[in-house]
């Protein structure tokens, strides 16, 4: 865990304060495009974004980490309350927030951040890719300024463009010139100010051309600070919220997990993924509560964090007090920035997401993950969020148990003149009279204990064989595992032959006498592990060498293991 946030010296609180003004301004245009992208008042982006870096500021373990309004959650949010509209749209938003914080938290209190790491990089990356294709088709009627019909994001851009006249002159004049600014300015010294030089100045290229809506035209925004509100609790309980609410935690989650993986401590403290669960729950809590929506670790905030020379967590919190006092202050003049500039700073984010090296390295590499990357980006194109969510954890579940079973490999180890032992592919069949060394490499669990069942040589028709397996480094055996090994007893007893187990460390020894599955009476004989690294082993092909020699039917006598140095 890393360390409560103390009171910071002036000099130091003055340096980030000032790093955080870039973070704030910046945190405009993002805030309002996120809840332009959820469908709903651009304020509720504008409150998350000061809810999310001081709540998460004062939290995270990741101290330069900004928990900020992201594009993927605001996405998965505006997926979830599509169903309601009008001010139950709003309320329902709320709900959704302050439920995935609260999933959030749960998630850090029963320490899941390691399981983050189950999330398949070409699963991610397709969901990913996906969020930022449905963003660029989903803006494309809003920057050009024309109606778009479909029942997903792709057939509404392509209704966009198949309709040309429905394009409004004016809009796509105001959204183009936003969006040729965020490129042009993007690779100079002035881009962290480019999102808001693309609204200002479009905008006021709007006032003068005249009919292009503006964010007032959308709603009303509110003056002044918002005032805390608990959410509807029949609300939090609607499933379609819940799904959503499941599906933004996810989707935080593991994107925080990247963004504390390039935004380190600089005093080498090690980020703490449970504590910085914890610190995206309590900001999304704090967030809904102040009628804002999901914020989460954001990549393109963090990095404007750091390029404005952010040390600490002051520079995100004082991002978020800047906020504060932006809204209170130019809450009137928010109303007035064109809508079609608002897509062009999504657009420009989404494009700008794109991981191309990543997607040709997963193209590069095996057919499973290729086929994970395509299966979810088409689910994320195609179908609601919060069920491409659950095809991509599933997936991802799935192929972590299919490169199990796959990445498992049976060795044989034979004694050369010279000495030491040389890895050979095992026989199919097992030899009799003779002992056999066969190590394993990879996971025993669920299918990779199957994959071990049908990769072991075959002891039918061999005469009294004798089998050493090592299983050095491994504390405990699943039912699988265990009932394999049952299994292969029994049909190396059953040809007259015997089972040795070497390099069995003391936990999975006991566990092995606890669980009672392997016969260590008659059929199976355990060599415990040493110190001394293939000590067990040469002790189990010492005994087993005796047993052959000694009359059939006797039980091995097992020669204990060198101790190290002896």
């Amino acid at each position: 865990m890393s360390r409560r946030p103390r009171r910071p010296p002036w000099r130091l609180l003055r340096r980030e304060a000032v790093a955080g003004v870039p973070g704030a301004i910046g945190s405009v245009p993002d805030g309002m495009a996120s809840a332009v992208l959820a469908g709903v008042n651009p304020a509720f982006g504008l409150y998350a974004s000061i809810a999310g870096p001081i709540a998460g500021g004062l939290t995270a373990s990741t101290r330069r980490m900004v928990i900020a309004t992201t594009t993927a959650s605001a996405l998965a949010a505006g997926s979830a309350v599509s169903g309601f509209s009008g001010d139950e749209r709003s309320q329902a938003l709320f709900a959704l927030t302050v439920l995935a914080g609260l999933v959030m938290l749960a998630a850090a209190l029963l320490r899941l951040g390691r399981y983050t790491r189950f999330v398949s990089v070409s699963v991610l990356t397709g969901f990913l890719t996906g969020v930022a294709v449905n963003i660029v088709c989903g803006q494309l009627g809003d920057l050009l300024g024309a109606p778009a019909e479909g029942p997903f994001a792709l057939a509404k851009a392509i209704d966009v463009l198949t309709h040309p006249s429905a394009i409004s002159g004016a809009s796509a004049a105001v959204g183009l010139l936003a969006l040729a600014l965020l490129v042009g300015l993007g690779r100079t010294r002035w881009a962290t100010s480019s999102a808001i030089v693309a609204l200002v100045v479009p905008t006021a290229l709007a006032a003068l051309l005249g009919g292009v809506t503006s964010v007032e035209d959308e709603g009303a925004i509110p003056t002044g600070l918002p005032v805390p509100q608990l959410p509807d609790l029949a609300l939090m309980l609607d499933g379609d919220v819940l799904a959503g609410a499941l599906a933004i935690a996810v989707i935080v989650l593991v994107q925080g997990t990247g963004v504390a993986e390039v935004a380190p401590n600089l005093d080498g403290s090690r980020s703490d993924a449970d504590r910085d669960f914890l610190a995206q729950g309590v900001a999304n809590v704090a967030s809904g509560l102040l009628r804002g929506q999901p914020v989460g670790g954001s990549v393109g905030q963090t990095a404007l964090n750091l390029a404005a020379g952010a040390r600490d967590r002051w520079a995100a919190i004082c991002s978020g007090l800047w906020m504060a006092l932006i809204v209170v202050a130019l809450a009137g003049v928010v109303g007035k920035v064109a809508i079609p500039t608002l897509a062009a700073v999504l657009i420009y984010a989404a494009a700008g997401s794109l991981r191309l090296t990543r997607i040709d390295t997963i193209a590069r590499t095996g057919w499973g993950s290729r086929a994970a990357f395509v299966v979810t980006l088409g689910a994320t194109l195609v179908l609601p969020i919060a069920t491409a969510v659950g095809i991509g954890v599933a997936l991802s579940l799935v192929l972590q148990l299919v490169r199990e079973a796959d990445d498992l490999r049976v060795v044989r180890l034979v004694a050369q003149p010279g000495g030491g032992l040389a890895e050979v592919a095992p026989p199919p069949s097992l030899p009799g009279g003779e002992v056999t060394v066969l190590d394993v490499y990879g996971s025993l669990r669920f299918a990779g204990a199957r994959t071990l069942e049908e990769r072991l040589p075959d002891p039918q028709g061999a005469r009294r064989p004798a089998v050493v397996l090592r299983l050095r480094g491994r504390e405990q055996l699943g039912a699988t595992a265990l009932i394999v090994l049952e299994h292969y007893a029994e049909r190396v007893g059953a040809a007259g032959g015997h089972l040795f187990l070497s390099g069995v460390g003391p936990e999975l020894a006991e566990h092995l006498r606890r669980t009672r599955r392997v016969d260590l009476e008659r059929r199976v004989t355990l060599l415990e592990a040493t110190p001394l690294l293939g000590a067990s082993t040469e002790a189990a092909i010492t005994t087993a060498e005796a047993w052959l020699r000694a009359p059939e039917g006797g039980s091995p006598d097992p020669v204990e293991a060198e101790p190290p140095g002896a």
